[in-house]
C-alpha cells in the first residue's frame, strides 16, 4: 500500500513589538529598584536628581519592591493582560480571581519542574508547596526569595503594594517633561517593527533589538519585544511557559536631538574615563579571561572588580557568559566611527 505524505508548513516562533505606558512605567520601577546594578543605567544620574521630588509614600513603595523584587511579579502581570493604560492594569488586579493570579505571578522553570508549579498553584494556600517549588530556584540572585515571597504573604497586600508603587511612580513620571518624548518614541518603535519577516524570527530579534542573541526555546512560540526607554542601556529577558520576553533599549535616534551626544556615547566615556576600566579593557583584548584570573591579575577585590566590569559591561564593551568575560572588538570599533559622526569628522 502506497501512503501519500502532504507535507506540513514548518512552524515557527512568532515575533511581535509591544510598547505602552504600563510597560515603561513598570520598567522604570524595575530599574531604579535593580540596587546592584543601578549605578549603570543611563537614568541614574537623573532618578537621584528626581528622588528629592518623590513622595514619601512612592519612596516607601519602591523600597519595598526593592527587598521583594516583586517587580518581576509586575512584569509578569503586564505580560498576561497586554493593559495599555495604567488604570486598565490597575483594574485587572481586582478582577482576576486569587488562582489565576498565581498561575502569573508564580515563575517557570522547566517543563521538569512545570508539575509541581501547577500543583503549588492549585493548592495556593499551602505556603509549604512555595517552599519547596522554591529550592528549585536555589542559587538565582532572586527568584528563590520571589517565590517564597508568594507563599509567605497574602495575595492582598501583594496586589495593594503593587498598585500603590505603579499608581505613584505613574503620577510622579508621567509630569516630568521628558516623559511625552519618551512615550513618541516608543509609539514610533513600535510602528517601525509591524511588520516582521516570519521566516526568520531569529534574525529578526536581532535586527530590532540591536543585537540581542535570541536561542530558540522547547515550548517557546512567542517571543515578545518591548523596547524601552527607563531599563537602558540593558536588554532584560523574562520566560513564561510558552512566551520569551526580551526588553530592549529603544533606538537612539528617536530620543537624540540634533548636537546632542546620544547616550551611548556618554555612557561609553564614562566607562572608558577611569585607569582601572582602560587597564581590564587592554587585557581583555588580549584574551578572555574569569573573574578569578582578574581578581588575582589586578590585586582587587571580586566586589570591586564586578562593579568596575559591570559599567563596561553596561556600556557594551565587554561581555560575559558564564563567569568568563571577553572584549567586543566590534562594539568598541563602531564607538570610534560614533564619536567621530558625532564630531562631524570623515574617517
Amino acid at each position: 500500500m502506497n501512503y501519500f505524505l502532504a507535507s506540513q508548513p514548518a512552524e515557527t516562533v512568532n515575533v511581535t513589538v509591544e510598547s505602552s505606558q504600563v510597560w515603561e512605567v513598570l520598567l522604570g520601577i524595575s530599574g531604579y529598584t535593580h540596587a546592584q546594578l543601578r549605578h549603570t543605567f543611563g537614568l541614574d544620574e537623573q532618578w537621584k536628581t528626581w528622588k528629592n521630588t518623590m513622595s514619601l509614600e512612592l519612596l516607601q513603595a519602591l523600597k519595598e519592591i526593592e527587598e521583594t523584587n516583586l517587580w518581576y511579579g509586575m512584569l509578569l502581570l503586564q505580560n498576561h493582560w497586554g493593559a495599555k493604560f495604567i488604570q486598565d492594569f490597575l483594574n485587572a488586579m481586582d478582577q482576576e480571581s486569587h488562582q489565576t493570579l498565581y498561575e502569573v505571578l508564580l515563575p517557570y522553570h522547566s517543563q521538569k519542574t512545570e508539575a509541581n508549579r501547577k500543583d503549588t498553584v492549585l493548592n495556593y494556600s499551602d505556603k509549604i508547596r512555595f517552599v519547596q517549588y522554591a529550592k528549585s530556584f536555589q542559587g538565582h540572585d532572586y527568584l528563590e526569595g520571589y517565590v517564597r515571597l508568594l507563599g509567605e504573604r497574602a495575595i492582598e497586600d501583594i496586589l495593594s503594594l503593587m498598585k500603590t508603587v505603579t499608581k505613584e511612580w505613574h503620577d510622579f513620571i508621567r509630569i516630568q517633561l521628558v516623559w511625552d518624548k519618551w512615550m513618541q518614541a516608543l509609539r514610533f518603535e513600535e510602528k517601525e517593527n509591524q511588520r516582521l519577516n516570519r521566516d526568520q524570527p531569529v534574525n529578526e530579534i536581532q535586527r530590532v533589538t540591536g543585537g540581542a542573541e535570541y536561542v530558540p526555546e522547547p515550548s517557546v512560540w512567542h517571543v515578545k519585544l518591548v523596547p524601552h526607554v527607563s531599563y537602558r542601556p540593558w536588554v532584560l529577558s523574562l520566560r513564561t511557559v510558552d512566551t520569551k520576553l526580551l526588553f530592549y533599549p529603544v533606538n537612539e535616534e528617536y530620543l537624540t536631538e540634533p548636537g546632542q551626544p546620544s547616550s551611548v556615547l556618554i555612557s561609553g566615556h564614562k566607562a572608558l574615563g577611569d585607569e582601572l576600566r582602560l587597564q581590564l579593557l587592554h587585557t581583555l583584548m588580549k584574551g578572555q579571561q574569569s573573574l578569578q584570573e582578574l581578581s588575582g591579575q589586578f590585586q582587587i577585590s571580586k566586589t570591586t572588580l564586578h562593579h568596575q566590569l559591570s559599567i563596561l559591561k553596561s556600556s557594551g564593551f565587554i561581555s560575559a557568559e558564564k563567569g568568563v568575560y571577553r572584549a567586543n572588538t566590534d562594539t568598541i570599533q563602531q564607538f570610534s566611527g560614533k564619536l567621530n559622526e558625532y564630531l562631524g569628522l570623515k574617517e
